[in-house]
């Protein structure tokens, strides 16, 4: 059995795994058959709701977010070029959190909250790839220097906005920048996203590996690279709003997944692309299993956990192999 099927096989038995402990564990004691069994024949009752209306819901939608910003983050990184490239370096997330921070601030509920954060993260993808495709030309370094110059300027608007909020709305607002899956009850849209993403991603992997030797290179090898290029922003961007309006911003996932699967030995993007998107789901699902089950009935942002539980886990990593090049 190769290497990249031998991982997928293990990463589909622990995404298996992490999505049965998340709907076992929690202040209200579950054991792993009553889960099966109210799976399989769902019978009216405390551990029926508790399993259907509470537990799934942010299970499928820590999974879904996870593969998410774990996707955005690989494509990312082939479209620029960058290791350091992430899910929020367009300035997206930076968007959204405007949008979201000023609805909390007005007093909004979760649905303004959430149509907020889609209009800012809209919005600084429009303004992104409006500066970098102009006059039919692509340039991935001004979308790359456009989206870190609108990120700062966002950032500074989410803080002036911390700043001058009433003191009561503060720590709500401070979950959603940190990443908080407690109000993440609808996960079917972006799965749909995650999907339909995944597949066309996947779809143009050979395309990847082609651009990943350069431009030039790429062209030479009959390959359409401005209309990838669009492509790749395209479903990278979607992505990232999906995630980031399901979850707020997280961090660190769409950075160190598709690195510890190139240093598990994976580096063909028909492999990297589902083998990241499932090691996200995995990390984060755990991850906010542990948010909210560490302190009990206190919860933890997940961006937290997923800094605190990734960093010691990629450097172990780093100090294992050399990073593919």
């Amino acid at each position: 059995m190769s290497r990249p099927v031998a991982l997928a096989a293990a990463l589909i038995a622990a995404s298996l795994a992490s999505l049965l402990i998340a709907l076992v564990s929690g202040p209200f004691p579950i054991s792993a058959r009553v889960v099966l069994d109210s799976l399989l024949f769902p019978m009216p009752g405390v551990v029926h709701d508790i399993i259907w209306q509470l537990r799934a819901p942010r299970a499928l939608a820590a999974f879904a977010c996870g593969g998410l910003l774990a996707l955005a983050g690989a494509l990312l990184q082939a479209l620029l070029r960058n290791a350091l490239a992430d899910p929020y370096v367009l300035g997206v997330s930076s968007g959204a959190a405007v949008g979201a921070l000023f609805a909390l601030a007005a007093g909004a509920g979760a649905t303004l909250i959430h149509m907020g954060a889609l209009a800012g993260a809209a919005s600084a993808i429009v303004i992104v790839f409006g500066l970098s495709f102009r006059t039919g030309e692509w340039d991935v370094y001004r979308l790359l220097l456009t989206g870190v110059v609108l990120a700062a300027g966002l950032s500074a608007l989410v803080s002036l906005t911390l700043i001058t909020a009433p003191q009561v709305q503060v720590k709500g607002m401070l979950f959603w920048l940190m990443g908080d899956l407690s109000y993440a009850d609808g996960p079917l849209a972006s799965w749909i996203v995650l999907i339909a993403g995944a597949a066309l991603a996947t779809s143009g992997a050979r395309g990847l590996d082609l651009l990943s030797l350069g431009e030039t290179k790429a062209r030479s090898l009959g390959l359409p690279v401005k209309a990838l290029q669009v492509a790749v922003f395209g479903v990278a961007a979607a992505s990232t709003v999906a995630a980031v309006m399901l979850a707020g911003s997280v961090g660190f996932v769409g950075l160190m997944v598709p690195h510890a699967v190139r240093l598990m030995g994976v580096a063909a993007y028909r492999w990297l692309l589902p083998l990241s998107v499932l090691l996200g789901g995995v990390f984060l699902t755990a991850a906010d299993t542990v948010a909210r089950t560490v302190l009990a009935p206190q919860q933890l942002p997940v961006g937290v956990l997923t800094a605190i539980i990734g960093v010691p886990l990629m450097l172990w990593l780093l100090g294992r192999k050399r990073l593919p090049t």
